[in-house]
């Protein structure tokens, strides 16, 4: 596999652009790593969003001469996305049996996304999502048990039962939160990365390796808002070590990308502020991985921050509590088709990596993984009340606790005159 460069990715500003006499902007090497969203044509009968979809073909990429990872490598990248995958299934069967509550999103299809870009990670390095997620959390190393806990919303999860689905948050792990709004862990993420920037060149306390490195995931519906321009921004003005990367599953919802966006090629949005921006192919996760290490690695040496946009597919609906009756079935049996999991087994195989009976212990072992952490969060007791509201306020007894240790608030008087607020 051609090692990727985000040289030929970065755009002539318009200013440069001008003075070159240059009328448009470099083209895109011939890479499947990084190849760019063919543009529309109104003719053609749209199925989906996805470039794939729309050229109607599936892209067969040219056999490596020699595998692109290594055999701990892929068996790695194998067993994080099985169990990203059979986590999430669990999590639907658990659902649906009254174990969980609220609104529950799956990341079945999207593995190759998560498990190529955190497993490049180093523990100090942080990781920002949104409300699918649970896989994020997962790759960046939280137990299973942990995140099946918190799902349950049981004390032993890893927000003591007080995040749910749409708020994994790990601090040993750098997991700094999965945010329910769009585009509100954005500027987390920023705000991460200064603070690994600060740390480096002012405190003089980073890694040997370089500068700490934050991963900021969102979906495509979020890159027509407002923070994630304002954070394109400065991060790239302050050079910040920071991977925007929009994980473009093609739907905000039941809204499809093309008619949400006046331009659907959302890599070109980092060009438009002089960092690089890539496209890869999200359904493949050595190509995921490749874009990955360089993103990653120009971030650590001071370089800045790059804006990948990885097109992706959910398999199952937004939500748990959707039906999924807006998008096409030929659309949805496409991607089924590509499913990143079985892309990535057949390379195994193929490339002599793993026999098909050792990627099965695997699968094996991560059932009972799987499995034990539901028992677990079973198991757990429910969060005590004296936890409400602990972490809200100041107070470290929390607020509304009198001297003598009990709750002010149920002292009878406590609540006079509410009633006509």
């Amino acid at each position: 596999m051609a090692a990727a460069s985000f040289t030929a990715a970065k755009f002539l500003a318009p200013a440069v652009a001008a003075r070159s006499g240059a009328d448009r902007a470099p083209s895109f090497p011939a890479s499947s790593a990084m190849r760019p969203l063919r543009r529309i044509r109104p003719a053609r009968r749209l199925l989906a969003v996805s470039s794939d979809v729309l050229a109607g073909n599936k892209a067969t990429p040219a056999a490596a001469a020699q595998p692109a990872v290594t055999r701990e490598e892929a068996l790695e990248l194998y067993e994080d996305m099985v169990l990203g995958r059979n986590f999430e299934d669990m999590c639907a069967q658990m659902y649906y049996r009254g174990k969980m509550f609220g609104f529950v999103h799956l990341y079945n299809g999207q593995e190759a996304v998560s498990t190529g870009f955190i497993k490049l990670l180093n523990q100090p390095d942080c990781v920002v999502s949104t409300y699918r997620d649970h896989v994020h959390a997962l790759s960046k190393g939280v137990p299973a048990r942990s995140v099946m806990a918190e799902l349950f919303g049981k004390a032993t999860g890893c927000c003591r039962g007080q995040g749910g689905s749409m708020h994994m948050f790990s601090e040993p792990h750098n997991v700094l939160g999965g945010f329910a709004f769009i585009g509100e862990g954005i500027p987390v993420a920023t705000g991460a990365a200064f603070a690994a920037k600060y740390r480096h060149e002012v405190l003089k306390q980073s890694s040997p390796d370089g500068l700490d490195v934050t991963i900021a995931f969102f979906g495509d519906g979020t890159a027509n808002n407002g923070q994630f321009f304002e954070c394109l921004n400065m991060a790239q003005l302050w050079k910040l070590p920071i991977i925007f990367v929009v994980e473009n599953n093609l739907w905000a919802i039941g809204m499809s990308h093309l008619r949400a966006t006046s331009d659907p090629e959302i890599w070109k949005k980092g060009p438009a502020f002089g960092m690089p921006g890539v496209h890869v192919d999200g359904m493949d996760v050595l190509k995921v991985r490749e874009v990955a290490k360089e993103a990653i690695d120009r971030a650590r040496r001071g370089e800045g921050p790059t804006l990948v946009e990885a097109e992706t597919y959910r398999f199952r609906g937004h939500s748990l509590a959707d039906p999924d009756e807006l998008r096409r079935p030929d659309e949805k049996s496409h991607y089924a088709a590509r499913d990143p999991i079985t892309q990535l087994k057949k390379y195994i195989i193929e490339q002599n990596l793993a026999s098909e009976a050792e990627l099965k212990s695997i699968e094996k072992r991560i059932d009972d993984v799987v499995e034990e952490a539901v028992e677990f969060a079973d198991a757990s007791p429910l969060p005590p009340r004296s936890q409400l509201l602990e972490n809200v306020f100041a107070d470290p007894k929390g607020f509304g606790i009198g001297p003598d240790g009990k709750y002010r608030c149920e002292d009878p008087k406590f609540t006079q005159g509410t009633a006509q607020v």
